[in-house]
């Protein structure tokens, strides 16, 4: 997996206000807000910041958490870090290390991995099944 290797001014560039404060700050999109929760299209969702493969929409799930939900990501693009008070592990883009939110295990979902990816709208990026299809040789 490549490297994204940029400038907080560079970042601040090419993202929006609210897509740096998450992804480069570690913010949280409020509860119920963001554009992905409630969406159920088919294709890939990819880092917003470097435009990484980051969940397919297949491991895309209603956990009624207010956030978009994936029980796992694709091999190699998420990174784990536990929280320093050890409540919680981050996720972030392995590219880019842009925030992305929290995973969350053993809660009881009915999904393979018995995992909660509990990420910010504002993090990923959706694109189309077709254009996915389009963009393979």
């Amino acid at each position: 997996m490549s490297s994204v290797n940029k400038s907080e001014e560079e970042w601040r560039a090419i993202l929006s206000p609210q897509q740096f404060h998450i992804l480069r700050q570690k913010g949280t999109e409020p509860r119920g807000t963001g554009h992905y929760d409630k969406f159920y299209s088919e294709g890939i969702y990819n880092c917003a910041g470097c435009e990484t493969p980051l969940y397919k929409s297949t491991t895309k799930f209603d956990s009624g958490c207010g956030w978009p939900a994936f029980f796992e990501g694709l091999p190699g693009a998420i990174t784990r870090t536990p929280d320093p008070d050890g409540r919680r592990t981050e996720i972030t883009c392995t590219a880019c290390g842009g925030h992305l939110g929290h995973v969350f295990k053993g809660e009881g979902h009915p999904v393979p991995t018995d995992e909660r990816h509990c990420v910010n709208s504002v993090s990923i990026k959706f694109v189309s099944g077709e254009a996915t299809a389009a963009a393979a040789p």
